[in-house]
């Protein structure tokens, strides 16, 4: 029933935005635990240069998500027609050109519901405060200035977890404004110390935590490594031994994206936006089912009852019902 009442919701949208082609393949008993094999995909909204960066707003029972190079945050709110602009700029404020991708791109809410965002143009994570206007939250390590914070997750212990590859820098590795030498994966304390994780990867993109918090997985987009990476936490924030869970080599060279936003349900299990679509993943790396998608997907989310993942999928936000608790009251 739930099913069917999601879906008459979403189609009784006034303007339907155009089809989309996907499916759903399940290639284990676990995937069946996860989605149904005739889950529908359903376009809640479209006309966005490339929509990033996904998270349900609890509160005001409403999706906020990005659109990295029109500098804009939008909202979607069930019965509302398409999605609204809830912030603009959301990434570069300054007067003159910076580049293409310059906007916010991925967002999360922090333990006391401020709205925190990676900002491309402004090479910052910043936090929106309750009373109106923004702040600074970090901007630099080892005293340089980021490239572009893409993505972030927050543990429970307050610690900050975010990835720093050049796709906001308009040249990207070669842009001269570049202070770090290396793209990297970073921990910011409770206490405000920016702490350097990795320096060895060209594309560190989408981040994530395990439901115990002791697994940290990052999502590597470069084509000639395209892959799912976990590392153990230790006790005091650092990561132990890197480890690959996943490799989409052979699916780069022959589908549209590459590994990016990532997310975990209430069981373990990771939902990695790559190649393709959407792949469902054990703990242990076994591709469990896989959302067939006609378009790149850049990032994904759960919202609504908890078993509603919203895509965030070029131009548009796609929506699909999962069997999965995407534990969106964790703070995720």
């Amino acid at each position: 029933m739930r099913y069917l009442l999601f879906l008459s919701t979403l189609l009784s949208l006034e303007a339907a935005p155009s089809a989309i082609d996907a499916s759903v393949k399940i290639l284990t008993p676990e995937g069946a635990r996860a989605i149904a094999a005739d889950a529908q995909v359903t376009s809640l909204a479209d006309g966005f240069r490339w929509a990033e960066g996904p998270v349900w707003d609890h509160p005001n029972q409403r999706l906020l998500f990005t659109d990295v190079p029109k500098n804009t945050i939008w909202q979607w709110s069930e019965g509302k027609e398409g999605a609204q602009i809830f912030m603009k700029p959301s990434g570069y404020t300054g007067v003159t050109k910076y580049g293409g991708n310059s906007g916010a791109n991925g967002l999360i809410f922090d333990q006391d519901g401020n709205l925190l965002m990676c900002e491309h143009g402004d090479r910052r994570i910043s936090r929106l405060l309750p009373e109106g206007g923004k702040e600074t939250v970090t901007d630099r390590a080892e005293g340089k200035r980021f490239n572009s914070p893409n993505d972030l997750v927050l543990h429970p212990d307050g610690s900050l977890y975010f990835t720093d590859p050049p796709y906001g820098l308009p040249k990207k590795d070669q842009d001269p404004r570049a202070e770090l030498n290396y793209c990297g994966v970073f921990r910011l304390s409770p206490e405000g110390k920016v702490i350097p994780l990795v320096k060895n990867l060209r594309r560190p993109n989408g981040i994530t935590l395990s439901p115990d918090a002791r697994t940290l997985y990052v999502a590597h987009s470069d084509p000639e490594r395209p892959v799912v990476l976990a590392y153990p936490l230790k006790e005091d924030g650092s990561l132990g031994p890197e480890s690959v869970l996943a490799d989409f080599t052979a699916e780069v060279s022959q589908l549209r994206g590459l590994p990016d936003g990532l997310k975990t349900d209430t069981e373990g299990r990771i939902w990695i936006t790559g190649p393709g679509g959407v792949y469902v993943l054990s703990p242990q790396g076994t591709r469990l089912a896989h959302i067939r998608l006609d378009r790149p997907v850049a990032n994904l989310a759960w919202g609504m009852d908890g078993k509603t993942l919203f895509l965030t999928a070029n131009t548009h936000l796609l929506a699909v019902p999962t069997l999965a608790d995407g534990g969106i009251n964790r703070g995720k």
